[in-house]
């Protein structure tokens, strides 16, 4: 398998229709158009929105490479064994999972991506994620399914991150990044937060 830490790097939406909003148990935003049983309270529908794509990418790098070191232990133990049992690098895990979700177990897309690696239903099932819910599984299907558009695309990780948001089809036919502002935006803050976080472990 190809170590995506060490591979040389490539330079290189839809709307939603209707939505909910409410809060979690702890007291976190969920937006989504799936399951509703994480809701507490009141929950409010909405109607369209701004949010484009698959997703909207949830944090910026300066901000990113902080909630990393402030993640939860148990966070780091997954990715961790994730990362060693998919050859990834654990640094690019951990800034998938800061883009995709800001650290959040319970954040949904209005497309209905969830948890930490933001996966959707179908992609869940394919990577063997029997509680979605779970951080750890939420990690794992994640890491598998960056592992499988690693090895599709032979170790470039600009098409494998551009796969990961918009889905490899999309990369496919543009041979590349789509020319989808998210999607663009996307790779570009993952790569921005795992940069920092490897020159940043390199230094100790």
């Amino acid at each position: 398998m190809l170590l995506l830490g060490t591979l040389a790097l490539v330079p290189s939406t839809s709307g939603a229709g209707d939505t909910f909003s409410c809060k979690d148990a702890e007291g976190t935003l969920v937006i989504g158009n799936v399951d509703q049983h994480r809701c507490v309270g009141r929950v409010t529908k909405a109607t369209g929105g701004s949010t484009q794509g698959r997703r909207t990418p949830a944090a910026t790098s300066g901000a990113a490479v902080k909630a990393i070191l402030l993640a939860p232990t148990a966070y780091t133990e997954h990715v961790r064994s994730a990362a060693q049992r998919y050859s990834l690098a654990e640094e690019l895990l951990h800034a998938v999972m800061a883009v995709e979700s800001g650290f959040r177990p319970t954040a949904v897309s209005e497309k209905g991506a969830i948890g930490l690696m933001q996966l959707m239903p179908g992609t869940a099932r394919d990577m063997y994620v029997r509680d979605v819910w779970s951080p750890e599984e939420n990690i794992e299907g994640g890491a598998r399914y960056l592992r499988i558009l690693a090895n599709r695309y032979q170790g470039d990780l600009v098409k494998t991150l551009a796969a990961y948001n918009a889905g490899p089809d999309a990369v496919d036919r543009a041979g590349g990044i789509p020319r989808y502002p998210e999607t663009q935006e996307y790779v570009r803050k993952v790569l921005d937060i795992y940069h920092q976080l490897k020159s940043r472990n390199a230094k100790g």
